[in-house]
């Protein structure tokens, strides 16, 4: 299958060498261009896209908003929105992550990350760029936006619907382990990790692997690390 591309920056240059990069593949193509949000949500819908390149900063509606329109539809339920950041170190990084999307990528990642970031995405193993470590996101999730106690509350009280071992495995994702890797760590086989990995998705109402670890952090079922 082909994979369907969308690329939402403001920059036309950008967009321009990113369209260059996905075209030369020969399993994905680019099916839109859009230079601010709305237009981004329109196209997504119009063009069928599988994986949008959404960045963050742009005028009008921005990348968040898009973001959680995409997130909040029903009918782009398949589609997969990886953020596109100056600086990966940025508070905006969770915030994208709470809006729905399955990750991120810094803008000066070489083009195989990128490349790999929309097979990736589009396979819905998204979490986060290669560049970022998973101290720094632990560290976000943790500090960042965190007053809404009701969330939180909410976050733990669903993770009482999960079996023992869906909770292990859900650490274990936190983590940011592949479903080969938590099957060797639990000594199990990759398709009994992706059952489990599926059934806390619909039991938490998670869109992807993304949002599990959102839901692992904000409950306080994994801690970030201090070292």
């Amino acid at each position: 299958m082909t994979i369907r591309v969308l690329l939402a920056d403001d920059q036309a240059l950008l967009r321009s060498a990113f369209r260059v990069l996905v075209d030369s593949e020969p399993d994905m193509e680019v099916v839109g261009e859009a230079c601010e949000g709305a237009e981004a949500v329109r196209l997504t819908r119009e063009r069928a896209a599988d994986v949008v390149l959404m960045d963050i900063r742009m005028p009008g509606t921005d990348g968040l908003a898009a973001t959680r329109l995409i997130s909040a539809d029903p009918e782009l339920a398949h589609v997969r929105v990886v953020m596109l950041t100056t600086f990966e170190v940025d508070e905006y990084v969770v915030q994208s992550l709470r809006a729905g999307a399955s990750g991120f990528l810094g803008k000066g990642s070489e083009p195989e990350e990128l490349l790999s970031a929309i097979r990736v995405a589009a396979g819905g193993e998204a979490l986060l760029s290669p560049a970022a470590t998973k101290g720094l996101i632990a560290r976000f999730l943790a500090q960042g936006d965190m007053d809404d106690d009701g969330r939180d509350r909410a976050h733990a009280e669903r993770l009482a619907a999960l079996t023992g071992r869906e909770r292990e495995v859900l650490v274990q994702v936190a983590g940011g382990h592949s479903n080969d890797e938590i099957a060797e760590r639990l000594e199990v086989s990759p398709l009994t990790v992706k059952t489990h990995v599926n059934r806390a998705m619909s039991k938490l109402g998670a869109r992807d692997r993304a949002q599990l670890v959102v839901i692992a952090y904000e409950s306080g079922l994994v801690r970030p690390r201090t070292d």
